[in-house]
């Protein structure tokens, strides 16, 4: 394969594992997909093929959607039920972020929710909300009728407007850092009273219980998600011990949504994603789980942190 033919394929391939990774929730398979397309990229008769950037969406769409439909992903979902994988803000992966439909179609409530469409559902929802695709295009891609795939995309719509936990837009930076520290300050100095009251009447907590439980651990009242933070950021010998040393915790930014990072000698070991709604906290999904958090490392390690909220936990 020539160089032009090799920098087509790698002009695209960014936005080729912005959309995989929408589709399939984990940053290593998005990967595996792209790769996957630039073999048959390389294989191909090229000169046939009148729109690169369209054939490439296409293929790696399919190879997203035989994964989702497979035996073993069917399996997964159904009892797995693994958290989209986090990435943090700034890593390319995460993809265009010009809009707000843009922004909030990779936050982590939405690809949770998106778990739980139907595969042809969930591609035409990221082809049109996330890569502004008409619905012509979203057919071809597809194989459906156009129709097909405002009907695809208008459930879907619907479907992550009354389950996703956030349930509406996003609050400014600014006022998103307050709640969170302030949340974080009541966490870790026990006043669970202050916390049931951050909470939204509705306010939901998911958690892989640091990366131990086999199954995703659910709250769905206010007391239960405050004793649960508590208990969590209750710092103790034995959880410094199974970290690995001291811990400190940093206000970031993971999805899109903001978030708190355990980092251990560099090295994230955690984080909790927020979800707010009109000053208060709308969900906490908790993720410790160790291959859950291989990309976000990554990044982590390539940025300057900033001074942590809490230096020594």
């Amino acid at each position: 394969m020539d160089s032009a033919a090799i920098d087509r394929f790698e002009a695209s391939r960014s936005r080729l594992a912005s959309l995989a990774y929408r589709l399939l929730g984990s940053a290593g398979d998005a990967e595996d997909a792209v790769q996957d397309a630039f073999l048959r990229w390389q294989a191909a008769d090229r000169d046939r093929i009148e729109v690169p950037e369209a054939w490439l969406t296409k293929v790696v769409t399919n190879l997203c959607l035989d994964q989702l439909r497979s035996a073993h992903a069917r399996y997964e979902r159904a009892v797995g039920d693994l958290l989209p994988e986090p990435l943090l803000q700034g890593d390319p992966m995460l993809g265009p972020a010009e809009t707000v439909e843009q922004r909030e179609s990779v936050s982590l409530a939405v690809l949770t929710v998106m778990q739980r469409l139907a595969p042809v559902e969930r591609a035409a929802y990221v082809l049109r909300e996330a890569f502004s695709y008409p619905h012509a295009e979203i057919a071809g891609i597809l194989d459906i009728s156009e129709s097909a795939s405002q009907q695809h995309v208008h459930r879907a719509r619907r479907r992550v407007a009354a389950e996703r936990p956030g349930g509406g837009r996003a609050a400014d930076p600014a006022s998103a850092r307050r709640v969170v520290e302030e949340f974080l300050t009541a966490a870790t100095s026990g006043r669970v009273d202050q916390l049931v009251a951050m909470l939204t009447a509705d306010a939901t907590m998911v958690s892989d219980g640091a990366g131990l439980a086999k199954r995703l651990l659910r709250f769905t009242t206010r007391e239960q998600i405050a004793a649960t933070v508590r208990a969590g950021f209750r710092p103790t010998p034995a959880k410094r011990r199974l970290a690995g040393g001291s811990v400190a915790l940093h206000l970031t930014d993971v999805n899109g949504t903001p978030a708190v990072a355990a980092v251990v000698d560099g090295r994230v070991a955690g984080v909790v994603v927020f979800e707010l709604r009109d000053g208060q906290v709308a969900s906490l999904c908790g993720i410790g789980a160790a291959d859950r958090l291989t990309r976000l490392n990554t990044v982590w390690g390539q940025h300057e942190p900033g001074a942590p909220l809490v230096a020594e936990w």
